[in-house]
């Protein structure tokens, strides 16, 4: 598929999937991710629960990443919640056709200023393989909100190999369904000379569904563009 049919075709499929969610759902927080082409996980934030509460609470989002000269992907992340608990997986998320689980503890708190710390550790497997501990943290203020996720993949094939990811997303929210900001990641997933890339993103929230785009080194010739959506429940 040229790359043209696969923007398209990603768009068509992130309408679709708007219109046709139910309207009882909670918007997702911010994230995404996913890394490396993520995606980010902005788009795969850590819910935060009350302490004592017995509800799961559960979020699946993707990222489909247009990448130039390369190989264009999906990076999809599945997160469930109850009381301190948080386990998330993900994949195309460190590498390539690599998959990762994690376990983690929720903490949160904060007034005017609320915030929400998960720190994690994961077993890397696939065409990666490794440990990693790693975190996701969410800082609120207003209509401000920072997100950021990372982890330290210790690859048990090669040390040499092993790499700290991370991707964080500063947005503002002058609305309910619209915001907009900056993105960068760290990354390894793909190739190319540049290990951390700029960027910047806009979302709406669509019938309690999130939609965001985002251009990876906008000052490119061809930049890298994804395209995410999540939706909890």
């Amino acid at each position: 598929m040229s790359r043209p049919e696969f923007l398209v075709t990603a768009l068509c499929l992130l309408a679709a999937f708007a219109r046709g969610q139910p309207t009882d759902h909670v918007p997702p927080m911010e994230a995404v991710a996913s890394n490396e082409t993520h995606a980010p996980s902005e788009e795969t934030a850590t819910p935060t629960l009350e302490p004592g509460s017995s509800a799961w609470e559960f979020s699946i989002s993707a990222s489909v990443y247009a990448v130039p000269g390369e190989r264009d992907y999906v990076q999809p992340t599945i997160t469930a919640d109850i009381d301190w608990l948080h386990l998330e997986a993900r994949y195309n998320y460190e590498d390539l056709d690599t998959g990762s689980l994690w376990a983690g503890y929720n903490f949160s708190g904060g007034d005017q200023l609320t915030w929400a710390i998960t720190p994690m550790l994961g077993a890397v497997f696939g065409r990666t393989e490794g440990v990693a501990p790693g975190y996701e943290i969410t800082l609120s203020w207003r209509k401000l909100e920072l997100y950021s996720e990372g982890e330290y993949v210790v690859n048990t094939d090669d040390s040499s190999e092993s790499f700290f990811y991370s991707w964080s997303t500063l947005t503002l929210a002058p609305v309910e369904w619209f915001y907009f900001g900056l993105v960068g990641q760290r990354t390894k997933v793909r190739g190319g000379e540049r290990e951390y890339e700029p960027g910047v993103i806009v979302g709406f929230i669509i019938d309690k569904v999130d939609l965001s785009a985002f251009v990876l080194n906008p000052e490119d010739d061809d930049p890298t563009f994804v395209f995410s959506f999540g939706v909890s429940f």
